[in-house]
């Protein structure tokens, strides 16, 4: 029996037996109250009564976070731990292999567990990512709660309540029953609700905060909720409020039924508050850099953001893989689909970043061609397979990786994106250009209108689907593509769409606005290494000349040909070996060690573009049409 099912089964047991030890009373829910008034120190104090009957009792703090795709619960920014029945101390102790479960002996006579404990949000990077400053903050339900093994989170009710700085908003896909104020704070009480929506729930608040109906007058209303670190961040011209309104509708024709009862996008604006993107079925989680309206055209490649995230709901929140559809969030998640979705929704994220105006055509066309390079040259293809990725999450947390061309790390999103390329154009040409992915997406995911009961697939699902819209060996297709390892990237897709990767010594306007944004300097074509703005190396390409010539990251550059580094100076040394057998020398930093190296290379600059393939049929522009 393969390790991930033997682990599912002994999970599965353990569940069981545990749930025999800690029933609890009926359908009592547990009341959880959220201070998150302390902004100044950082600090999340919570309450929560937890319904229980006398005997023995196991607490989990949620371990697999939904939309993290691994054990990433922050069990280490939980403190103050203090549990207590009919107002007596009780003692807990914590699983000696689990360090997710509390146990405790629930004494004689007691309906419920009182628990008493602080979630600290880091205050510096360094400890993890910031949830609250002094202009805003994010609840994340699961980083809050406690609660009983044993039972489905689905039959878990929680009552909950939240308490804010006064004059804060907030906006939540949570129904709110009463708020409340006083000088110093508010409390805002939520309907009750089961645990797995609650989790699914998050809240936004802040001090600067504005609300844009992107759908007025509608039925299921949808709202785009932005807080930000100062008032003029917020300033949303009507050209750009209309642009998300045209995502709404460009996903409303795409996949046709809705499964949110309204949809609010919860949108940061801010240099303190952590960067996020994050799913849930009807909201999603978005925290940026300030500049999203106010610098609007230097941000365009961070417009697919939004789409991303809008088309979880579709995908990977009602739709999800059998694998992700667990009973709690103490189960671990099946990874195997991630290429399903992730990758179809980061290619879905960039279709409808084009349909809708957020991103032009013209620069979705230089994203694609980015992606395309980027795998083109991955020498990691040879021996770790695409498939293999979607483990990533769980192996490594999303922690910084060395040698990411060679280690590979979550490239189920990208490289999945360029396969689903592969398998629209596909369709296309086998159809005679009458059918496409976008009746897939209609048939697979716009299905059971309103419903917000999650649909689990498998991959035989997804081939079943696929078929009934194009007959084709979809299984092989699909199985060798994810199974395989080059050489280069999987560029049916851009072909069959009418384009191929060419490199020219100058970026396009859209690429090198993206190099002026991330203040870095990208000659991962050329010289293959990457450099930020202090000549600290960053990703040096394995096997390419800056490896040959044994360099690594954690290197700064101080001169070239000995004149002291600049990025334009690099870059004509580049250019001048085109027609020079001499070396370009470097001279480096390592720790305390200086040293001149030499790269013997001649090809200049190069820099990824999409060039039309004459005589063909422009595909890939049909499929980034408005419909």
């Amino acid at each position: 029996m393969p390790y991930v099912r033997s682990l599912l089964c002994f999970s599965f047991s353990l569940f069981v037996s545990i749930g025999a030890q800690a029933a609890s009373p009926g359908t009592a829910p547990i009341v959880l109250h959220v201070d998150a008034s302390n902004v100044a120190q950082q600090l999340f104090s919570i309450r929560e009564s937890i319904p229980a009957a006398p005997g023995k009792l196991t607490l989990l703090y949620p371990q697999w976070v939904p939309g993290n795709h691994g054990p990433s619960g922050p069990l280490n920014q939980l403190a103050g731990l203090r549990l207590s029945a009919n107002g007596q101390p009780l003692e807990w102790q914590r699983d000696s292999v689990n360090m997710f479960a509390f146990h405790v002996d629930v004494p004689a006579g007691a309906t419920a567990v009182e628990a008493q404990y602080q979630f600290l949000s880091p205050v510096d990077t360094s400890q993890g990512r910031i949830t609250m400053t002094n202009a805003m903050l994010g609840v994340q339900w699961h980083a809050m709660t406690l609660y009983p093994a044993g039972r489905p989170a689905r039959d878990i009710m929680v009552q909950p309540s939240l308490t804010l700085p006064a004059g804060w908003e907030f906006a939540s896909a949570l129904e709110v029953r009463a708020r409340t104020a006083t000088p110093a704070s508010q409390q805002v009480d939520f309907e009750a609700l089961d645990l797995d929506t609650l989790v699914d729930s998050p809240v936004f608040a802040g001090r600067h905060f504005e609300r844009i109906d992107l759908d007025p007058g509608a039925r299921v209303r949808v709202h785009l909720n932005v807080m930000a670190d100062s008032a003029d961040s917020l300033d949303a011209s009507p050209q750009q409020i209309e642009k998300h309104r045209a995502m709404m509708q460009q996903a409303y024709k795409l996949f046709g039924a809705r499964h949110f009862r309204h949809y609010d996008f919860l949108l940061a604006l801010s240099d303190e508050f952590g960067g996020i993107g994050r799913e849930h079925m009807q909201s999603s989680e978005n925290g940026v850099k300030p500049g999203y309206f106010s610098e609007w055209d230097r941000n365009e490649a961070g417009r697919v953001l939004l789409p991303h995230e809008l088309t979880h709901s579709w995908n990977g929140k009602f739709r999800r893989p059998a694998g992700q559809d667990t009973p709690d969030f103490n189960t671990p998640l099946q990874n195997s689909l991630l290429w399903v979705y992730e990758g179809q929704t980061q290619y879905w994220g960039n279709v409808l970043a084009a349909r809708s105006g957020l991103v032009a055509t013209a620069n979705m066309r230089d994203l694609f061609a980015s992606t395309a390079a980027h795998y083109d040259v991955m020498p990691g293809r040879s021996w770790r397979a695409m498939q293999d990725t979607t483990n990533d999450p769980i192996i490594n947390g999303r922690r910084p990786i060395g040698w990411s061309s060679w280690q590979r790390d979550e490239d189920y999103y990208m490289e999945g994106a360029l396969i689903w390329l592969d398998v629209d154009t596909t369709i296309r040409a086998l159809s005679g250009e009458r059918r496409s992915l976008d009746d897939f997406a209609r048939a697979f995911f716009g299905v059971q209108d309103g419903s917000t009961t999650p649909l689990p697939y498998t991959f035989e699902d997804v081939v079943a689907a696929l078929n009934a819209v194009q007959p084709h060996d979809w299984a092989t297709f699909l199985r060798t593509r994810l199974d395989g390892h080059g050489p280069g990237a999987p560029l049916d897709g851009l072909a069959r769409a009418g384009w191929k990767l060419v490199y020219r010594d100058t970026p396009t306007p859209f690429l090198k606005a993206n190099e002026e944004r991330s203040k870095s300097t990208d000659l991962t074509y050329s010289l293959g290494l990457s450099i930020d703005k202090d000549g600290k190396l960053g990703k040096v390409l394995w096997d390419g000349p800056a490896f040959k010539a044994g360099l690594s990251g954690n290197t700064t550059l101080l001169a070239v040909n000995g004149t002291a580094y600049t990025p334009k100076l690099l870059k004509t040394a580049i250019q001048a070996a085109r027609a020079s057998p001499q070396p370009i020398n470097l001279l480096v930093r390592k720790g305390k060690q200086f040293q001149t190296v030499a790269l013997d290379y001649h090809g200049g600059l190069k820099y990824p573009q999409l060039e039309r393939i004459a005589g063909t049929r422009d595909r890939l522009s049909a499929i980034l049409q408005p419909r």
